[in-house]
């Protein structure tokens, strides 16, 4: 009786250690069909009021337009495309020079304009 005591929950952790050839539970990042860009998202920069930049695309897309609110910081103002490679988003312009890059960080995006300046995009 005792060897089962401690053969049962061996058996069980290597059988669930097999399982665990897919995405482990930690890892939060969402696939980029899951990050569903298209909508209105808020653009924050240090020493300059938020925007609003409305996202549009097809459903599932990975890439799109952007269309800017007033009052956008840098350049933001000719904001234009927008493409989203893995968890990276690229805002364009529309000679398709890039305004900023970002990385998905939980609920938001951050990232650096091609400026450099320090940038989140949050709902």
């Amino acid at each position: 009786m005792s060897r089962w005591r401690v053969a049962g929950p061996m058996l069980i952790a290597a059988t669930l250690a097999g399982c665990a050839g897919g995405a482990s539970l930690s890892d939060s990042t969402p696939a980029p069909a899951e990050l569903a860009m298209p909508g209105r998202w808020m653009l924050a920069a240090p020493n300059a009021p938020a925007c609003g930049l409305s996202f549009t695309a097809r459903p599932g897309a990975t890439e799109g337009m952007v269309s800017p609110e007033g009052g956008c910081p840098e350049r933001f103002f000719t904001s234009r495309r927008w493409s989203l490679r893995q968890t990276a988003l690229t805002i364009s312009d529309d000679n398709n020079n890039e305004l900023a890059q970002f990385s998905y960080a939980g609920d938001r995006f951050e990232g650096k304009s091609s400026f450099g300046t320090a940038l989140t995009l949050a709902r």
